[in-house]
């Protein structure tokens, strides 16, 4: 099969306008996509998945409060009315950086005057990646229903499992990682068995359900300020989790988790250890950072490179000296800096990223919000959380569909997506 021409794999073709290519459809890419609209310049986003996802709002696809309709919307909807900009549905395989040439998995390739690497990140298994299978983590729709099934699916082999110990595993959830996505994840899966299911069930007592949280460090929250992470400690015992700090995980199989001096017998057991970096950097020579993120200057410029950037998770930005978070807000804050700059000639202006706050929600009216040194707790921190997922979503129609669904579980602990497919 010949290579696929430039001219098939785009609408039509850059003239004699600058041509820029952005590679991924998350936040800064798609950030960077929007800035540009109506630009006198043409530009190609291309993404392997047609729809931009709201990540930090999947583990609660992953525990059936909400659904992936509410925190997912096409690529293309979303740029319809930007003339300038056309999407492409395809696989990035590399990047020529001497012909200039994104190339594709399908032998495609796509010429630019400037390119934009947005690749995102994925969840690190730390030398691990067999223990994907087992203990999957919630980055894809397709995990999160995935982990929501297997949740799911374990109630209801307890409820027909008659011999003891297979039950017990059944009704044993083991989440690995105390950072924000582990907290929450272990949160929404105590509420989910404690209050959503009960009553539900004729054999067994879904409130009687084992959560495990394992963290390898001395406190939850490592990023937060002490304070907070006591705080999250302290609400996720009150929902009956089991918190396990300075415990590593040395295996997981399909059976369950082995701790340093403990074996779990676990029916789920779901990751939440830490990401790296997706694709990128061996494109351009590879990378000294651990999790494999591309060094850029002030400017998101690729060192040695020219005229290409990278930002958001794939990109290792400092800023007074310290890496920038892998945070949604810092991936958008980039985005719109860097196309608004590319709109011009020249080279853009550095970036200084301006925090908005750190937040994570451990369970009803639970959550742990952090600015500067102003630190907050309890069910403020958990609307401002609620504020700022919902001014982070795209389109009227989520924020409000989304708003609701908050505001109908948290007067009734129900669930609207409690589906096994």
């Amino acid at each position: 099969m010949p290579p696929t021409a430039y001219l098939d794999r785009t609408p039509r073709p850059t003239g004699t306008k600058r041509h820029i290519v952005i590679i991924g459809g998350g936040f800064g890419g798609l950030a960077c996509a929007r800035a540009l609209a109506g630009a006198d310049v043409h530009v190609t986003l291309i993404d392997r998945r047609n729809h931009h996802l709201f990540q930090p709002l999947l583990y609660q696809v992953s525990t059936a409060a909400l659904s992936p309709a509410d925190i997912a919307v096409p690529i293309r909807r979303v740029l319809a009315r930007a003339q300038n900009v056309d999407v492409v549905l395809a696989d990035v395989q590399g990047v020529d950086t001497a012909r200039r040439h994104v190339q594709l998995a399908d032998g495609g390739y796509i010429p630019f005057d400037q390119l934009v690497v947005a690749t995102g990140s994925a969840y690190n298994y730390f030398a691990h990646p067999e223990w994907a299978a087992s203990a999957p983590a919630p980055k894809t729709i397709s995990d999160a229903r995935t982990i929501r099934a297997r949740l799911l699916k374990a109630f209801e082999d307890a409820e027909s499992c008659t011999e003891p110990v297979r039950r017990s595993a059944l009704l044993t959830m083991v989440v690995v990682g105390g950072g924000p996505t582990g907290v929450e994840m272990a949160g929404t899966v105590a509420e989910l068995a404690r209050y959503t299911l009960r009553g539900d069930f004729r054999r067994i007592d879904p409130t009687k359900a084992r959560v495990i949280l394992v963290e390898a460090g001395p406190r939850l929250l490592g990023t937060f300020p002490e304070v907070l992470s006591a705080y999250a400690y302290r609400a996720l015992v009150r929902l009956g989790v089991e918190v396990r700090l300075n415990t590593t995980v040395q295996q997981i199989d399909a059976r369950g988790v082995q701790l340093a001096d403990e074996r779990i017998e676990a029916a789920n057991v779901i990751w939440g250890a830490g990401v790296r970096a997706a694709a990128g950097a061996a494109w351009f020579g590879g990378t000294e950072d651990q999790t494999g993120r591309i060094q850029v200057d002030p400017r998101m410029g690729i060192i040695g490179q020219t005229e290409i950037y990278a930002l958001g998770d794939v990109a290792l930005f400092l800023q007074e000296g310290k890496p920038l978070p892998a945070l949604a807000q810092v991936a958008q804050q980039q985005g719109y800096h860097l196309g608004r700059a590319l709109r011009h000639l020249g080279p853009p202006a550095p970036f200084r990223y301006r925090s908005k706050g750190d937040t994570a929600v451990i369970g009803r009216h639970a959550a742990v919000y952090s600015f500067g040194r102003f630190n907050l707790t309890g069910r403020i921190a958990w609307l401002l959380w609620a504020v700022a997922h919902v001014y982070l979503l795209i389109g009227f129609q989520k924020r409000t569909l989304v708003m609701v669904q908050w505001v109908w579980r948290y007067f009734t602990f129900e669930r609207g997506a409690r589906l096994i497919d």
